[in-house]
């Protein structure tokens, strides 16, 4: 391309953006005007950076420049003023489309909120499945209600109420024997305390024999009951309040745990 096309083409340019500018009155990048400008005028983004450049050179323009990127918009001063009535028109015009705004946007909400229902109900063949579903469980209860309603073998109110009676009976004699089940154990181990020797109820380690605990030192009787129970827990004797404490489970020939 010549020189003198390449200035035409600048000059073309720079005619279209600084018009684009002046119409819209806002602040543009370069890539912004050539993301809007490239389809309709088929400009170039080279060709738009050294347009504005050129426009801001000119002072038609002004340039603002934002950390890495410049921002370009119509100088205020070349626009022609507005007179009142223009600007009363202009905030008629603001406020008119303000309250279409807000009506748009509780339209979308309530829009939202039923698509949200919508989209938590079911659907039409689930609901006809879900139909056909309880009908068939409506059928086999009734079919069930039927047969119970037909049968011979009904509970009379006296056979219910003597089955009530029995079953309270054996609760309270359940819960008496469950009263009765430690006053029977510690009268057992008093009664097996008094067959054994005082050395035999002494605490004792794991691992150790107690003492006086040696071959002979307990009755056959004494030895036959240590071997039925093993690890028995037995009080002491002394104590006016017994505790249970451990005891030799077999004399002399076990370990005791």
């Amino acid at each position: 391309m010549s020189k003198g096309r390449e200035a035409a083409a600048g000059g073309g340019a720079a005619a279209v953006l600084l018009r684009y500018l002046r119409e819209q009155n806002r602040p543009y990048s370069a890539q912004d005007a050539f993301g809007n400008l490239q389809r309709e005028h088929g400009l170039g983004k080279a060709a738009v950076v050294k347009a504005l450049e050129q426009l801001a050179q000119q002072g038609s323009v002004r340039e603002k420049v934002y950390g890495k990127q410049k921002i370009y918009f119509a100088e205020q001063e070349q626009l022609p003023a507005a007179s009142d009535a223009e600007l009363r028109g202009l905030d008629g015009e603001i406020a008119e489309r303000s309250a279409q705004l807000q009506a748009l946007q509780q339209s979308c909400r309530h829009m939202e909120a039923e698509l949200k229902d919508l989209n938590s109900s079911m659907t039409t063949p689930e609901i006809t499945r879900e139909i056909e579903a309880l009908r068939k469980d409506c059928a086999s209860y009734t079919e069930k209600l039927e047969r119970i309603k037909s049968a011979t073998n009904h509970v009379t109110p006296e056979e219910k109420e003597k089955v009530c009676r029995e079953q309270q009976l054996y609760r309270r004699e359940w819960r008496r024997r469950k009263r009765m089940v430690p006053a029977v154990l510690r009268v057992g181990s008093k009664a097996l305390l008094g067959l054994l020797p005082t050395a035999l109820t002494r605490s004792v380690s794991p691992g150790h024999r107690a003492a006086g605990c040696h071959p002979g030192g307990v009755s056959q009787e004494q030895e036959a009951i240590l071997c039925k129970y093993p690890g028995w827990v037995m009080p002491m004797a002394a104590e006016p309040d017994p505790k249970p404490v451990l005891i030799c489970s077999v004399p002399c020939r076990r370990r005791l745990g």
